[in-house]
């Protein structure tokens, strides 16, 4: 039978090798908004 191998454990930051800056959720609110003005200008055209 095979033995198990070691764990290993890493931090977020070292698993994903950079940082997290957190711009995902600026794109994801910007574009939000733009889907809702656009929505809102086709419904009163």
């Amino acid at each position: 039978m095979k033995m198990a191998e070691e764990e290993v454990h890493r931090t977020s930051t070292e698993a994903r090798a950079a940082s997290k800056p957190g711009v995902v959720r600026y794109i994801l609110a910007i574009s939000l908004a733009l889907v809702i003005l656009a929505f809102i200008v086709i419904y009163f055209v």
